[in-house]
């Protein structure tokens, strides 16, 4: 059986491809490979189809507003060189059957049984029927597919790999059954409708906007998810952007992550709000005598954490404006600092394992004065982000993967486009 070739003489094909991985020779040939050989996957899997198209929809890094989405706060964030793509087929079957890279049976969803399955809480399969669920919900056509899917935004990552997932499996009904013209926003909000009541995941709306929209954005969740899109090229000017894996594992934190948004609007109600963003930071600042005693210590420096990101959000977008680098620079550590001292996500307290203090004392040590370094999405577990010097990273990425294994530093690119269909 012939394999299935890209025709990178197509110009859109390879403008496609150029626009969401760069224009490395290497990197677009190795990018082509993955792709065909996806195509032949879902060829062995489910036959030979004339009706096939492509799905991709980018993971995410977050540069500043850690833990602000959740209270209507402000986000600076990005999408990235890394994604989660499906070669997929429609069928007539109203059944969604969807295999996995690395799992070993696939994912099968009756679409005519849209409710949460309490068995399927956290799982893949929650994911695709609540992203089914909301879209039918909202009145847009939903149908079945066939679908073979490979990722490079890996699980622990903190690139969010549930996002691009929830994304790319909305774009894929979207491309089938609504002419990919659901506004990119939208399929944000059907996105972490999924993970908040199928997959059980009290997320804010950061990740999946930022993989949706693509490219370097800011979001003002205060104002319905106001996206701003700008512009810097880090290569330019002489920084590369990484994320470090110092190990630990996300599985068995959600209730670590759900009590940052129970516990900074628990500030809130006391307050005579509903989340942060309702009460004037100076007011609550006033307050805290108040609130001492009717909410706990740690929802009170949380709260502080919340008022003085956006703060830092703000500056980090105004540096950026100005070509200032140094003033972007600085917001990152300080939005770090923060998220270690006030936020308290770095590690689950009363653990002995501190591996994301560690990177990021070891970070501080090779990069202060000359790059930034800070907790990367949730915390917890799994990464951290740093901005190093193109003369430093050779020696930053030895020591690091020295200490927390090789390959442990991944190297970015800011990816302009957020979810692409692609029908050669």
């Amino acid at each position: 059986m012939p394999g299935y070739k890209l025709d990178f003489t197509d110009a859109k094909v390879r403008d496609c491809f150029v626009t969401m991985y760069g224009s490395d020779e290497a990197e677009l040939m190795a990018q082509k490979a993955r792709y065909e050989k996806l195509a032949d996957w879902h060829a062995e899997l489910f036959g030979e189809r004339g009706d096939g198209f492509f799905v991709s929809a980018p993971g995410r890094t977050e540069l500043a507003g850690n833990h602000t989405d959740h209270n209507n706060g402000l986000v600076l964030a990005a999408s990235v060189n890394m994604d989660t793509v499906a070669y997929v087929t429609p069928n007539d079957k109203n059944v969604v059957t969807v295999y996995s890279e690395g799992w070993p049976t696939p994912f099968v969803i009756d679409l005519g049984d849209l409710e949460p399955h309490a068995d399927e809480r956290e799982t893949t399969s929650a994911l695709i029927r609540g992203v089914a669920a909301r879209m039918s919900e909202l009145g847009y056509r939903v149908g079945g597919f066939d679908a073979a899917v490979t990722s490079t935004v890996f699980r622990g990552s903190g690139l969010s790999s549930s996002a691009a997932l929830e994304v790319m499996i909305c774009g894929v009904f979207d491309g089938i059954y609504n002419g990919f013209a659901i506004d990119p926003v939208e399929r944000a909000k059907i996105s972490q409708y999924a993970e908040n009541v199928f997959f059980g995941k009290p997320c804010g709306l950061l990740d999946q906007t930022a993989c949706s929209v693509g490219g370097l954005v800011t979001i003002d969740f205060g104002h319905g998810a106001d996206v701003s899109a700008m512009r810097f090229d880090f290569d330019a000017a002489g920084y590369v952007p990484v994320v470090v894996s110092a190990g630990g594992e996300h599985g068995n934190l959600t209730g670590e992550y759900a009590a940052i948004p129970a516990e900074m609007k628990s500030v809130a109600q006391a307050l005579g709000g509903r989340v942060l963003r309702d009460i004037d930071p100076e007011d609550m600042y006033d307050r805290i005598p108040e609130l001492k005693g009717k909410v706990t210590d740690r929802a009170i420096l949380r709260a502080l954490h919340f008022y003085d990101e956006n703060t830092r959000v703000t500056q980090a977008v105004e540096a950026l404006r100005n070509d200032s680098v140094k003033g972007f620079l600085d917001a990152l550590v300080a939005s770090g600092e923060s998220s270690w001292k006030l936020l308290q996500n770095l590690y689950v307290a009363g653990s002995a394992n501190e591996e994301m203090p560690l990177a990021l004392e070891m970070s501080r040590r090779m990069l202060e004065g000359r790059g930034a370094w800070r907790i990367h999405g949730g915390g917890f577990a799994g990464t951290i982000l740093a901005f190093v010097p193109k003369d430093l990273f050779v020696d930053y990425k030895r020591r690091m993967d020295a200490v927390f294994g090789e390959g442990a530093v991944t190297q970015l690119r800011i990816r302009p486009v957020g979810c692409v269909m692609l029908r050669p």
